[in-house]
């Protein structure tokens, strides 16, 4: 087919048109359709596809993520009872307010069973906490080395939680003797009681 022919088709009368131009048209049409109805119908869908796609990972990821803890909650639960009864047996060691004093005379009496010699054993003023109490008491000793390791020593054999800080340790100035001088801060803690 030439140009000349292709001049000469009158549009009015497409079925007399050659077999291919009708076959080009067939596929241009066809061609057009497709891409309206893509653009107007199934480009929206694959934006909807898309989309849910991304919002089934995020539920997948949560959902593993929940099956995960969901596998481990036996465990959570006994770990759960297992801090809950290490929390009661620190909580009973925790003396209420009538065993600080005989707790005082404990800590006064394992210095003393270690040889020291107080020259302060004050009790300052309790300190209120969240859901204890704290109460520093403020100590100042003479004696050997090896007396103030073995009251620290005792101290933590208490059956109740004594905690020592500002440990400072010097020379008595007795020229040449092995006496010293330890200052600190031992701490006892009590338990609040809901009243208070």
């Amino acid at each position: 087919m030439t140009l000349d022919e292709l001049n000469d088709l009158d549009l009015s009368d497409i079925g007399e048109f050659p077999l291919v131009i009708k076959l080009i048209i067939v596929v241009l049409l066809s061609g057009g359709l497709f891409f309206g109805l893509y653009k107007h119908d199934i480009e929206d869908q694959y934006k909807v596809l898309a989309k849910e796609e991304r919002t089934e990972k995020s539920l997948r990821d949560e959902f593993e993520t929940k099956q995960a803890r969901a596998v481990n909650l036996e465990s959570y639960k006994k770990q759960l009872e297992e801090m809950q009864e290490t929390f009661g047996s620190m909580l009973r060691q925790l003396p209420n307010k009538t065993e600080v004093p005989a707790l005082l005379v404990d800590i006064s009496q394992t210095g003393l069973a270690a040889g020291l010699e107080f020259e302060l054993f004050k009790p300052l003023g309790e300190i209120r906490r969240e859901f204890y109490a704290e109460l520093p008491i403020s100590i100042k000793v003479h004696g050997k080395y090896h007396e103030f390791g073995e009251f620290i020593s005792g101290i933590a054999a208490l059956p109740r939680i004594v905690t020592i800080h500002n440990i400072t340790i010097s020379g008595a100035g007795k020229g040449g003797s092995e006496m010293l001088v330890m200052t600190a801060t031992a701490k006892t803690y009590r338990y609040l009681e809901e009243t208070e």
